[in-house]
C-alpha cells in the first residue's frame, strides 16, 4: 500500500490540538475473471487523528478503507468530502459505508475493460 496524497487539518476544542490527517491509498488486487488472474489497482482511503496536550502527543486514533474502488478521482473526490467535513476516523465506517457498497460495480467495469467482457 502507497500513500498518493494526503490532506492535513488542525483544531482546537476541550484544550486540545487535533491534528486530522486524511491519506489517498494505493494498491493492487487480484481479481479472477474466467479463471484468469487479473491485478487491479485499486485505492482507498486513511483517516488519522492525533490529540495533543500542551504540545504532547496524547492518543493516537487510526482507521482505514483499502480498495474502494480503482477510480482514483472518484476516491480524491471522497476524500475531499471527508476533508471537509472534517470527519474523524471514529466515523469513518458509517459514512463512507453506502458509497463503497456502491462502488463495487467499478470493479467489474475496470475488469470488462481490459479483457473486453
Amino acid at each position: 500500500m502507497v500513500v498518493v496524497e494526503s490532506f492535513t487539518k488542525q483544531s482546537s476544542y476541550d484544550g486540545m490540538r487535533h491534528i486530522y490527517i486524511y491519506r489517498l491509498l494505493k494498491d493492487e488486487m487480484l481479481l479472477y475473471v474466467q479463471d484468469q488472474g487479473k491485478r487491479v489497482q485499486t485505492y482507498g482511503i486513511e483517516i488519522e487523528r492525533q490529540d495533543l496536550e500542551d504540545g504532547r502527543m496524547v492518543k493516537i486514533e487510526r482507521e482505514c478503507v483499502k480498495n474502494i474502488s480503482p477510480q482514483r478521482q472518484k476516491i480524491h473526490d471522497l476524500m475531499q468530502f471527508l476533508y471537509n467535513k472534517e470527519v474523524s476516523p471514529i466515523h469513518l465506517i458509517d459514512i463512507i459505508g453506502e458509497y463503497v457498497d456502491n462502488c463495487v460495480n467499478d470493479f467489474e467495469e475496470s475488469l470488462c475493460a481490459t479483457c473486453n467482457c
